[in-house]
């Protein structure tokens, strides 16, 4: 995975220290950059927010009928996940001169990065999706027109938002982070999965978007013949902690304070939760 440029030196750009509501420390995969606030949970080398900034916007029970939850499926869509992800995990001077020139150099960066891990070409991965939680633009439009704009792509021929998302990742490991122990009978290399890269638009959070994509992420696990799933969230995260107790994972180990301090990041634990998936040896 990509290593990104550090942001936090940058006067374009740099980590929010707000936190999102569904605040996925799940490992993020922003592309060669990387990032280090506390508001980010990061698996590779990406993070996740804890909380937003921004005013939160409620759905009705109808409209969340409209949220379609899947795997991404068309390299546009693709390209609408880096723009969420690369507008959800920093923050930017909008004033800053070229700051425009500055968001679609790094969403170029995830693009990339993502359209390889999906295609199979990252090395250490067996297998990658991307998974996307999307509203019709009319439901969008309303409420943010940067949102429109940035993660807008068309599906059978209507216009959608990305308003969700995350990766699944059936490797052994992710790099720089906790390894998994489990499975521990069988082999890890196609057995474990991590998630990372999660995150939910800030306009959206507190609708249960984030649970929609870990049961979705779940299922497609399932149908991988993944019987160990993995997160990584920082250690003083407590909505996302939340998040994903109540999603089924559990504590399995923590970060030693020394590795965060030489990696520059906040301490993180690594949470386990177990798959329905049988193997008989």
């Amino acid at each position: 995975m990509a290593i990104l440029i550090p942001l936090h030196h940058s006067s374009y750009a740099y980590p929010s220290t707000a936190a999102a509501d569904v605040f996925f420390p799940a490992s993020v995969h922003l592309p060669n950059v990387s990032r280090t606030s506390p508001r980010y949970c990061q698996l590779s080398d990406h993070q996740t927010p804890l909380v937003s900034p921004l005013p939160r916007s409620r759905i009705s029970r109808t409209d969340k009928s409209l949220l379609n939850v899947s795997e991404s499926c068309s390299e546009v869509e693709l390209w609408a996940a880096a723009n969420l992800r690369v507008r959800t995990f920093y923050e930017f001077n909008e004033q800053t001169f070229g700051i425009e020139d500055h968001k679609k150099y790094l969403a170029d960066l995830e693009f990339e990065a993502l359209k390889e891990r999906v295609a199979g070409k990252k090395t250490g991965f067996r297998k990658v999706s991307c998974i996307n939680a999307t509203l019709p633009i009319s439901l969008v439009s309303n409420i943010s027109h940067d949102l429109c704009t940035s993660c807008k792509f068309s599906l059978n021929e209507e216009d959608r938002v990305v308003v969700g998302t995350l990766d699944l990742n059936q490797c052994v490991s992710l790099p720089h982070e906790l390894v998994g122990m489990k499975p521990k009978t069988i082999g890890a290399d196609f057995a474990r999965a991590y998630l990372s890269n999660v995150c939910v638009a800030n306009e959206f959070q507190r609708n249960g978007f984030g649970y929609e994509l870990m049961a979705m992420a779940k299922n497609v696990a399932e149908a991988w013949g993944i019987s160990d799933l993995y997160v990584h969230v920082a250690v003083d995260n407590e909505a996302a902690k939340n998040l994903y107790m109540k999603s089924g994972f559990s504590f399995e180990s923590d970060e030693p304070a020394w590795q965060a301090r030489f990696l520059d990041r906040p301490r993180r634990l690594l949470l386990w939760t177990a798959l329905p998936v049988a193997y008989e040896l």
